[in-house]
């Protein structure tokens, strides 16, 4: 058998209204993340490679990279979603990378590249208009039927889920997804189980295993956002202190509370105030704000608060 390494990224910008990553569509019309191999006779480091082959597949140039995860499962890539020229019997293993550019930019014509709604995948994490119906009139009662008779199934969909306590632990992106898929309630499972699709699609599915890829960044990127202040990386030089919350709403999927946000945001001493004023919006000006980094070398890893408008 033989061992070939990959490497994925989950891009993420936040274009002024949501949340977006950069896919590609593959030959079976599938989306997919940025994905391509690692050569360890031409590419000095995994990064560099990652640097390199998204510049060439995407025509973007990336900024801000942090290592994901290593998904290395067996049998993770089904023979229908393989992304690599690869032999039957190769173990393919995948490094995941997370990439924050400040903004969603154009992307050239000639590439296949597209930015898109992480939504459309994930269309239940958005609660930022309020508890999606999906969760309760279909995802609910499919996990409790699923879960009959089994205590620990259905534990696990009604902490995921907030099925009874109507909470929601933004976080648990990855647990939600697992869970749907163990019950076959995604495409991915019956591709790669060889069953019937499900009678109802939950999203739109990707190559691979790429929406689980993207299910542990959109987790990961959440409770960064708590205990590093990451958002600034989505941020330009300079932007208002609304859009600064409306970007990390976009991120957690749920409502802030605006004053409370403001005050925590004081007590960290992560922006300051430039003097001038945001221009061409048609409403009262606000103030431009930029992040201090130094702050951050004297804070060390401390995040944003999120005080999250309970419904």
């Amino acid at each position: 058998m033989s061992l070939i390494i990959g490497l994925s990224v989950v891009i993420v910008a936040y274009d002024g209204e949501k949340a977006r990553v950069l896919t590609i569509r593959r030959d079976d019309d599938l989306m997919a993340l940025p994905f391509g191999a690692f050569d360890p006779d031409q590419d000095r480091t995994f990064e560099l490679a990652l640097r390199g082959w998204v510049k060439e597949q995407t025509g973007f140039q990336l900024g801000y990279v942090e290592q994901l995860y290593t998904f290395g499962d067996r049998d993770r890539e089904s023979p229908e979603a393989t992304l690599l020229d690869a032999p039957s019997d190769a173990r393919v293993v995948s490094v995941g990378y997370l990439a924050l550019p400040p903004e969603a930019e154009r992307l050239p014509d000639t590439f296949e590249a597209r930015w898109r709604s992480w939504s459309r995948h994930f269309p239940w994490e958005d609660l930022r208009s309020g508890r999606s119906n999906l969760i309760d009139e279909i995802i609910g009662p499919k996990l409790t039927t699923w879960s009959a008779g089994n205590l620990d199934r259905l534990s696990r969909a009604r902490s995921a889920f907030g099925l009874e306590a109507n909470d929601w632990p933004d976080e648990a992106v990855l647990e939600r997804y697992e869970l749907l898929y163990e019950a076959g309630l995604v495409a991915e499972c019956a591709r790669d189980r060889n069953l019937p699709l499900p009678d109802v699609q939950l999203g739109e599915a990707m190559a691979s295993d790429h929406r689980r890829i993207l299910a542990t960044a959109i987790g990961r990127l959440r409770s960064k956002v708590r205990y590093r202040p990451i958002v600034f990386e989505l941020m330009p030089d300079r932007f208002t202190l609304t859009s600064l919350q409306s970007t990390v709403e976009a991120i957690l999927g749920q409502t802030l509370h605006k004053q409370n946000f403001r005050r925590a945001l004081d007590r960290t001493e992560f922006v300051e105030g430039t003097g001038e004023m945001e221009s061409g919006t048609g409403g009262r000006p606000a103030e431009l704000y930029r992040f201090r980094r130094d702050a951050l070398r004297r804070s060390g890893a401390r995040g944003l608060s999120a005080p999250v408008v309970r419904s």
